[in-house]
């Protein structure tokens, strides 16, 4: 029987997210995560190399890949606030990380797994810090994904920090066993986490919306006498005017440029005064319009709902029943037996 390393298997299910995810989004946004799942790929079938296979040479080259995972990880969430740009400076942490160590190997091998471990944590908390304002910080994200995405910010940082766990756990084990563990470290812990961020990547570049424009910064100064009220009339006519929620790729970028706003303040407005996030406030104008659409159209609610803006059936269904407390079948019947004797 042929021997298939499990780090091939791994290698193998991140290519196919890797193609799926070129074939169903190829756009240039979502290039960093493409190139975050590729490095998570090769890391994988190098690791099935130089533990299923006993290649001892790629012992030098798994440490050089590694370091390059958390900077190229960070810039791919980074992606999901802003637009700034310095992100081909934080990109070219990847490729400076990875030379880093390169020397460090040459010069001085003892320093390299310390050196790992803390970029590791290092990174995973420049995570956390990115994902404290909440789904409602990722100004990038399509609204409908932001959860999502978040979800999957806190995810990677996870596996970040799991990593430097592992890679300390890796280094005792060698100083106390010799590595008699190792390849059971490595081949479970260290494969589950590169599979898991490549997930989270998947997750989080099928949320980036389509870059149009350019977002008011945060550091314009709003008017110091505006009200909440103010804003939210502004943001409530861009919705029912112009019918902003029947876009699916709306973000919070977009929706604070069309108010002339910064992101950060129409955010923390809607959140005051709704109650809720910015995701909720725009679902709460689509259920509405789907609502209208099956209450006087004779169309099917898979329609209405695309035509609502929203762009998956599973948070269409949620929201639905969050908003009416049924299902938009159940309403519908509804709605038609209350308006049969009016008729």
């Amino acid at each position: 029987m042929i021997f298939v390393p499990l780090p091939f298997v791994f290698a193998l299910l991140l290519w196919l997210l890797f193609l799926y995810l070129l074939r169903s989004n190829g756009a240039l946004s979502t290039k960093p995560f493409l190139m975050l799942i590729g490095l998570c790929a090769i890391q994988s079938t190098i690791v099935g190399l130089r533990w299923g296979y006993g290649i001892a040479e790629l012992r030098f080259v798994l440490p050089v890949l590694a370091v390059a995972l958390p900077p190229l990880i960070y810039e791919c969430f980074r992606g999901l606030v802003d637009h700034s740009q310095t992100s081909r400076i934080r990109l070219a942490a990847a490729p400076s990380a990875a030379f880093a160590i390169f020397i460090l190997l040459l010069v001085q091998p003892i320093l390299v797994d310390a050196a790992i471990i803390v970029l590791f944590a290092g990174y995973a908390l420049a995570l956390v810090k990115l994902a404290h304002s909440g789904p409602d910080g990722l100004d990038l994200a399509r609204l409908e994904s932001a959860g999502s995405a978040y979800r999957a910010m806190i995810l990677a940082a996870a596996c970040l920090f799991l990593s430097a766990l592992f890679d300390i756990l890796i280094l005792l084990d060698f100083q106390w066993t010799s590595g008699q563990n190792a390849l059971i470290l490595v081949s479970n812990a260290h494969l589950f986490t590169l599979l898991l961020i490549g997930l989270a990547a998947s997750v989080a570049a099928r949320s980036r919306a389509d870059k149009e424009g350019e977002t008011v910064p945060d550091s314009a100064q709003a008017d110091p006498t505006a009200r909440d009220a103010d804003v939210i009339a502004r943001v409530d006519a861009l919705m029912r005017d112009h019918k902003l929620y029947r876009d699916e790729n709306l973000n919070l970028a977009k929706l604070a440029r069309r108010t002339g706003l910064p992101a950060r303040q129409v955010s923390s407005v809607i959140n005051r005064v709704t109650g809720g996030n910015v995701s909720r406030y725009v679902n709460d104008f689509r259920i509405g319009e789907v609502r209208r659409i099956l209450a006087e159209e004779n169309t099917t609610i898979t329609t209405a709902m695309f035509e609502s803006g929203f762009a998956t059936k599973s948070n269409f269904n949620r929201e639905f029943q969050r908003v009416t407390g049924q299902s938009p079948d159940a309403w519908r019947k509804s709605a038609r037996q209350k308006a049969e004797p009016a008729s």
